[in-house]
């Protein structure tokens, strides 16, 4: 349901506290407590049928005597008790509850549902949010709301802290009221039955209280609700992770290797790179990493030049840097010959740069300044170790504007206690980032190059539909209704390489035979030598069985290699069913690669990409790493990237770079096929052969089983929907073709331009003030968008250069809930009443009906007139003017409107 109601949860202007009591110690009598201890300037409404007065305010003896309907109700009455309440809530008017009570989980006697569902169905038909149950409950700090039975109330601030562990919860506040991190929202979901953590990220991320997000999860239910909600939450404003249960120890055993390696965990921190969040492994951590990215610059290159005035604190940086696979930036000629005239013939010569012990002040400065300004991109580690020749905080006066007047990153450690307190003062006070220890301080800046290499990932847009190669989707498609109509779940190796092929993932030549004749005759025809392997249902690792043979001679040799095989599995397996053999041609490819490709369906997030070392070791030496679907060439080379295998790819010693283009090209190919065909839900390929001259799968299995969904459908991530692009002639407008597709981030630069072409007034027309140019920050908003949840379509013709040129936009920003969508549309000053408003608010229309949107506004100026004969045309209803302003409205439901 996401944010509909939640005002009422966070901004509530009454409260009522059903179960308040005077018992101490019980949840009701703390509760009330901390209402009314917080501050809060509303009604606090206690009621209690046992009481005329708790807490020393009036109680109320059942719902049906209050004297206001309350916007938020707090539960803690026995379980039985919360369905009926919670439908008498909805049925007054209350609008988002709390509920404290665990329990909820057992079905009561007698009953069809558990009493949670009994909860949730009650609140339904009024649209009654609820937090919980289960949780310790809610507080804002500004509104003086302290509705939980934490045992501290939380300080104001604008960090919001989400978590479903209740224990962490109580904990988490307590450390940080006594390190004064106040919060905008501390907020427990418990177990998050209606409002969870998508529908709490979406309202946080508009939340103008709140700066960053941190989150503390422990499992996620609906998957592409929380990566849209992540996915624009992360765009606005830095957000934090930090999840329970990294170990494999709760990974279920699967039949292919993806499905094996594929553990909750590595899918999930693939979720979270995607999202553009940061994940860490401790709640301290999470606090360290949200101060680094509020404090620091923006990283512009990924390596680390480290500025001390002691060797060893420099060692211990380069060496916490080092274990992490990060690199030190390597000094210029330049900027060596630079520090060698301002520092002792002592120095260290390389980076870490060791200015020696007995630096005075000046020599810092010079330093620092030398490091700073030598063009570089690399961001700089200065560290202090106190020395009785010149004080730490006149050091830290000194460079502190250096650091501020500098567009590069640095970070700041002060090693010591007491004697270095000043210092750190200072730096805090010019808002550097600060630290205790080199390796925290190297810490921060993993953190930062993390945080900055998952925005990125952000910012990648694949496309649903292939655009640099061409698929036979019928083709695959009559292979797996074919095996599906044959009660088959699982296809055979040359049906399996059929579909690669289809895909255009280069196979080697593989038939099926079945006879021992057959594979005999298949053999001459392909010619010598040849590989032979077993061909059953029943048997997913053929080598693991003694059912693959290589480099066969000859029609005898065939021969015996089959009947042994027979013989053996029927030995080893004798319940599996042999159905035949496939026949291969030997591939000779001394030197190449043997890697692993695969699909698997994950419980959470839906089908997942690996990649890794293959061969039949695969497991035993673990080397994989995991994506999320849709792919493009650029995740497809960050996926790559992060297994141990990738350094031998780039080649060493006497083996060459191996093509790594098309080993990109075919795990695209892969997130295609998936994107493409939804009945498959696990594939591997093993090995995928990988040399300077391409890839080639040598062996591959896929399983399949039915599916209602269109491929897309199940992905977490929504591709590009590149089907939404539409090309045309418009008369009036020169310059060729028109193309009308969905905005990309590569458009920010093209969009700023196209602001440019409005006039004063057609600006103002468009966002009610007169705006031509828009902040970084908000043009990243504006292009870089969640296909799920909003839709801004761009015109664009080709120019001479052959760039791409806007023309006009239109955008809708569409409700979690598919309820309404906003409309806004802005067409180029030169070529306007020339039918492009038409063109895009009809295909507006169409897109909005075809997702099932129940309706399209928008708020338009009353000297708009060219608008509002567009909103006329196209059969809105307008409101009358007030105060300049006219709403427009099309509702999608009724069949009146059916361009």
């Amino acid at each position: 349901m996401s944010i509909r109601n939640l005002d009422y949860l966070f901004h509530p202007r009454s409260v009522v506290v059903i179960g308040a009591t005077d018992r101490p110690h019980s949840v009701g009598a703390t509760l009330m407590l901390n209402l009314l201890q917080g501050g809060f300037k509303g009604p606090i409404m206690p009621v209690n049928p046992k009481y005329s007065r708790v807490a020393g305010i009036p109680a109320f003896h059942d719902l049906s005597a209050l004297p206001t309907v309350p916007d938020l109700a707090v539960v803690c009455t026995p379980p039985a008790t919360v369905p009926g309440l919670i439908g008498q809530l909805g049925r007054l008017g209350t609008k988002a509850a709390i509920v404290l009570t665990a329990g909820l989980d057992a079905q009561p006697e007698g009953g069809s549902v558990t009493m949670q569902q009994a909860m949730l169905e009650a609140a339904k038909p009024h649209l009654l949010r609820i937090l919980g149950p289960n949780c310790i409950g809610l507080i804002v700090p500004g509104l003086g709301l302290n509705a939980s039975f934490a045992e501290a109330a939380a300080l104001p601030g604008k960090i919001a802290f989400v978590s479903q562990s209740g224990a962490l919860t109580t904990a988490v506040l307590d450390w940080a009221v006594e390190n004064s991190i106040g919060f905008s929202k501390f907020i427990s979901i418990g177990n998050s039955a209606d409002v969870d953590f998508g529908d709490v990220l979406d309202y946080l991320a508009s939340d103008p209280d709140t700066r960053s997000i941190l989150l503390y999860i422990e499992s996620i239910k609906y998957a592409r609700k929380f990566m849209s909600a992540a996915r624009a939450a992360a765009r606005n404003k830095p957000v934090v992770v930090v999840k329970a249960g990294r170990s494999a120890a709760g990974a279920v055993a699967a039949a292919s290797h993806t499905g094996a390696m594929a553990g909750s965990d590595i899918v999930f921190d693939a979720a979270i790179r995607r999202s553009g969040m940061l994940r860490v492994d401790t709640t301290q951590d999470l606090f360290s990493a949200i101060e680094t990215l509020s404090r620091a610059k923006p990283l512009h290159g990924d390596k680390l030049i480290i500025l001390t005035n002691g060797g060893g604190p420099g060692v211990m940086a380069a060496d916490a840097l080092s274990l992490a696979g990060e690199k030190l930036a390597t000094l210029s000629d330049e900027t060596r010959h630079k520090l060698d005239a301002v520092l002792p013939s002592t120095w260290s010569k390389g980076n870490p740069i060791d200015i020696i012990g007995d630096a005075p002040v000046e020599r810092y400065s010079k330093a620092l300044s030398l490091v700073l300004d030598d063009g570089g991109s690399a961001s700089v580690l200065f560290i202090h170790a106190p020395t009785a020749i010149v004080k730490s905080e006149d050091i830290a006066r000194e460079c502190a504007p250096l650091i501020a007047a500098s567009p590069r990153n640095l970070l700041g450690c002060w090693l010591g206690g007491k004697g270095v307190s000043v210092a750190r003062q200072v730096f805090n006070q010019a808002g550097i980032p600060t630290y205790q220890t080199p390796e925290e301080a190297v810490q921060a800046f993993l953190y930062l190059l993390a945080y900055r290499r998952n925005q990125e990932l952000l910012l990648q847009a694949p496309p649903s539909q292939p655009t640099d190669f061409s698929v036979d989707t019928e083709q695959v498609k009559g292979i797996i209704k074919n095996s599906l109509e044959n009660q088959r779940s699982l296809l055979n190796e040359a049906e399996a390489k059929s579909v690669l092929a289809a895909y255009g993932i280069p196979v080697v030549d593989t038939r099926v035979a079945s006879t021992i004749e057959a594979a005999a005759t298949l053999a001459q025809q392909i010619g010598f030598p040849v590989a032979l392997k077993i061909l059953s249902p029943d048997i997913t690792h053929k080598s693991d069985v003694g059912g693959v043979v290589l480099n066969l001679e000859s029609v005898e040799d065939v021969h015996a290699a089959a009947q042994h095989m027979v013989a053996h599995v029927s030995k080893i397996r004798p319940a599996a069913q042999l159905t035949g053999f496939t026949v291969q041609a030997m591939i000779n490819r001394p030197g190449a690669h043997e890697l692993i490709l695969g699909v698997a369906d994950d419980g959470t997030f839906g089908p997942i990409i690996m990649f890794g070392h293959g061969g039949v070791a695969a497991q035993v030496i673990n080397d994989r790493a995991v994506s999320l679907p849709p792919l493009n060439m650029a995740l497809a080379e960050d996926l790559v990237a992060g297994t141990r295998v990738f350094k031998l790819l780039q080649g060493y010693r006497d083996r060459p770079t191996a093509d790594l283009p098309s080993l990109y090209l075919t795990l695209v190919k892969l997130s295609q096929l998936i994107t493409d065909i939804p009945e498959i839900v696990e594939l591997d390929i093993n090995p995928l052969l990988l040399d300077e001259h391409g890839a080639m799968a040598l062996d591959a299995r896929i399983g399949i089983a039915p599916s209602a969904l269109r491929g897309s459908e199940r992905l977490a991530i929504r591709p590009y929907p590149k089907e939404l692009e539409e090309s045309f002639e418009q008369e009036g407008i020169n310059g060729g073709i028109i193309l009308l597709r969905p905005i990309l981030p590569s458009d920010a630069q093209p969009y700023q331009l196209f602001l440019q072409t409005l006039d004063l007034k057609d600006a103002r027309n468009r966002f009610f003030c007169s705006v031509r140019q828009l902040p970084q920050s908000e043009l990243a908003r504006v292009t870089q968008i969640d296909y799920s949840r909003e839709m801004t379509l761009v015109a664009v013709i080709q120019n001479e250069s052959g760039n791409e040129d806007i023309l006009g936009e239109m955008r809708l920003v569409i409700d979690p809930d598919n309820q309404q969508a906003d409309l806004g549309i802005a067409i180029s000053t030169a070529l306007q009443s020339k039918g492009l408003g038409s063109k895009l608010l009809s295909k507006a229309i169409r897109y909005c009906r075809e997702r099932g949107t129940a309706r399209i506004a928008g708020t338009v100026l009353a000297e708009n007139s060219r608008m509002l004969g567009l909103a006329r045309k196209f059969d809105f209803t307008l409101s009358l003017p007030y105060e300049g302003i006219v709403d427009i409205c099309l509702d999608l439901n009724s069949n009146h409107y059916m361009r």
